[in-house]
Formats: structure tokens, C-alpha cells, sequence
């Protein structure tokens, strides 16, 4: 069993479509990853919220995370608005209060939030609302989170390199190749 750390950085330099910028940031990526991991085997449910700029990122992981050809147990991951299809219409602290709620009871409390986008986007406030997130943040710089720049030619490209790295981690971690220690 290997190290997520060693892991990682062997099959960043594996894969041909991985750009050298993530071997660069894996001090900042694999604590996330592997926390985030850890909750999933765990049994928490994953909820994924996005800003509206990469709504279509959050479809693609809905799509593509229990896709049959990935030969593994389903994952609880989930997008927002397949629980809560109201979601753009948290306004207001009571609003938020309400769904996490919501989220409580339906997951015992055992959930986080995988957040991806800008943290002023009225949806954030929802994904930065509970402590253990994984944390995909536009232009800014947040604590226990993975910046990335909006204005960055190739973010699309990064994002799809990110989620293909976490999807690889998981199936690692699910049949004990990696360790999370």
C-alpha cells in the first residue's frame, strides 16, 4: 500500500494529459483529497454545489462519478439541486439554516460539501457553510481549500485533470492501494 502523497505524484507523471502544475500544488492538493476521501469511506455523502459559471462541471461529475464502466461500488455523491432543487433561492442566513437542516436529518449530519467556484457567488454561501469541505475556490485564497484562477485559459482543462486525479484516488483508496494515513 502506498502513500496518497507518492501516489499521486506517480501518477501525475504516468498520465499524459496531467500538466506539470499539479505535481507543483501537491502539497496544497493531497491533504484535501485525502480528507475528503477519508469522510467518503466513511460513509458521508458528498454534496456537490458550483457557482452558476461551472454549473456544467457539476453535471459532468453527476454524469461521470457512477458511470458503469468505472467497475466499483456507487459513490454518494450527489449535486445540490437533485436534493434540494431550490437552491439558487437561499437568500437569506434562515433559508441556509433551513437546508442544512434538511441535510442534517437526511444524512445524519454525515455529509460535506465539495464547493467549486468563486466565493462570492450567492451559492457559496451554502458550499462554505460547514467546516470540512473539499474546496475548489475561484480568485481568492481560503483556508483548507485548492485555489484556481476564473481567468485562467486552461481552467476548464485543470478542472477536468482535478476531478480525473480525485476519481483515480478514490478507486485507489476503495481497493486499498493507497493509504490515508
Amino acid at each position: 500500500m502506498q502513500d496518497l502523497l507518492k501516489w499521486t505524484i506517480d501518477t501525475i507523471r504516468a498520465d499524459d494529459t496531467m500538466m506539470s502544475w499539479l505535481e507543483e500544488r501537491k502539497f496544497e492538493w493531497v491533504p484535501l483529497v485525502k480528507n475528503c476521501i477519508a469522510n467518503l469511506m466513511n460513509g458521508a455523502t458528498i454534496i456537490v454545489i458550483t457557482d452558476s459559471d461551472r454549473n456544467w462541471f457539476s453535471h459532468y461529475i453527476s454524469d461521470s462519478v457512477n458511470s458503469p464502466n468505472k467497475n466499483r461500488p456507487l459513490l454518494p455523491i450527489y449535486h445540490i439541486k437533485s436534493i434540494y432543487p431550490h437552491a439558487d433561492n437561499i437568500k437569506s442566513k434562515e433559508d441556509l439554516e433551513l437546508v442544512k437542516d434538511m441535510l442534517s436529518i437526511t444524512f445524519k449530519n454525515d455529509y460535506i460539501f465539495w464547493y467549486i467556484g468563486k466565493s462570492n457567488d450567492p451559492r457559496a454561501k451554502l458550499g462554505l457553510s460547514k467546516d470540512d469541505g473539499f474546496l475548489w475556490i475561484m480568485d481568492d485564497e481560503i483556508a483548507n481549500s485548492f485555489s484556481l484562477s476564473s481567468t485562467d485559459d486552461l481552467l476548464d482543462f485543470k478542472l477536468f485533470q482535478l476531478y480525473r486525479i480525485f476519481d483515480k484516488s478514490i478507486s485507489a483508496a476503495m481497493y486499498s492501494e493507497v493509504s490515508l494515513e
